[in-house]
């Protein structure tokens, strides 16, 4: 079977892409491991930028039904150090810029968006050969195949399809994530409840941290950040929550108690994240008819926030072009990678450099400046 447009997964930016193509009457087909919707939990909140998400979901005809999903008030941001004194305590102002959102609840709205039988659940792509002319066949698990007239590799850090452009493999940044979860924060977690606040919290010290925000729910969502050996996650045994929270306090001795309780009062397992990336400026040769989107084109530290969003900008301007160049992918792939290659790098050197201010000597004091800086630039 040849379909003209295969995308290989169904995250954010891949969804944007069969949406904005399916508003310009291009049909496609995304090929999704997992087996459902809800197979897995999607993460926590996003701040979605006027300039980046916003734009993508402007393309995809969908702005207006996003502003009705956003978190009042999740911008608010706090900066603490590790003795708990507070740097910064900012409110909401509701401008918009970069409202947040449930990023479960973004992409079910652009999953409803999708003509029915868009995305095939449980598609996982075992194998994948070029056949010339920009064609390539894909063998799905199952034993099928399908031919593609227009391959888009939308699958994310560990992708199948960026092989067949470039050799480039993600490397461990030095970062590690442990992450926590409160249900039903204020009423059964009033400590943690009261230090992440409203909306973000940035808790940092030289090498450590804590990254936290509250979800539409009511629920924290926790990040533990640690700079570590990449085999250190590896010495703990993160399914027995006791050992695995022993093990944070003990990483956080030297902090205040009420961080120790970001720790001790978390709800459920327990989940380690290496953090890796990609070289900043990555990019490969053009490759007739394939290309790659979001993480699997630029993957990057979350320390710029532009990773789901940079991922959206991607599928936007990726349809965008297909339709604007009907009947000539290769053209619209030239002038998609062409706008691609300079915006990523610009964000995957500024979330490298992020990721080093917000834990070096210093911290938390460079991200302070770092805000500053934001500011200045905004006036």
């Amino acid at each position: 079977m040849t379909t003209p447009v295969i995308i290989v997964g169904a995250g954010l930016g891949g969804l944007t892409l069969a949406r904005v193509l399916h508003l310009h009457g291009i049909p496609s087909i995304v090929h999704e491991r997992d087996t459902a919707a809800d197979a897995r939990a999607q993460g926590g909140m996003l701040d979605i930028h006027h300039d980046t998400g916003q734009v993508a979901l402007d393309a995809a005809g969908l702005l207006d039904e996003f502003r009705t999903i956003v978190h009042p008030g999740g911008e608010a941001t706090r900066v603490l150090d590790r003795h708990g004194t507070v740097h910064a305590d900012e409110t909401d102002d509701g401008d918009g810029n970069r409202p947040e959102v449930d990023r479960g609840r973004l992409r079910r709205m652009l999953l409803d968006s999708l003509p029915a039988g868009t995305v095939r659940w449980g598609d996982k792509v075992s194998a994948v050969r070029p056949l010339g002319d920009g064609r390539h066949a894909l063998t799905l698990a199952d034993g099928t195949s399908v031919t593609s007239t227009l391959l888009v590799g939308a699958d994310g850090a560990w992708s199948r399809i960026r092989p067949l452009l470039s050799d480039a493999t993600p490397t461990y940044t030095g970062m590690s994530f442990v992450e926590l979860d409160h249900r039903d924060a204020d009423a059964r977690h009033p400590v943690p409840a009261r230090l992440v606040g409203a909306g973000m919290l940035f808790a940092l010290g030289p090498g450590r941290g804590f990254l936290a925000h509250r979800e539409t729910d009511g629920s924290l969502h926790v990040y533990a950040a640690l700079t570590r050996p990449a085999e250190w996650l590896h010495t703990v045994d993160w399914t027995d929550p006791g050992a695995g929270k022993a093990a944070l306090v003990a990483a956080f001795d030297d902090w205040a108690p009420e961080f120790h309780a970001l720790i001790t009062d978390a709800d459920g397992p327990l989940v380690p994240r290496a953090i890796h990336a990609l070289p900043v400026g990555h990019r490969w040769d053009r490759v007739p008819g394939i290309t790659l989107l979001g993480d699997a084109a630029h993957l990057m530290s979350p320390f710029a926030g532009a990773g789901a969003n940079l991922a959206m900008l991607d599928g936007a301007e990726l349809g965008r072009a297909l339709a604007a160049h009907p009947g000539d992918v290769e053209a619209a792939l030239t002038g998609y990678e062409r706008d691609l290659f300079p915006r990523s790098a610009e964000a995957a050197g500024e979330a490298a450099r992020n990721l080093e201010l917000c834990f070096d000597d210093a911290a938390p004091h460079s991200l302070l400046d770092q805000f500053a800086a934001y500011e200045r630039s905004a006036a």
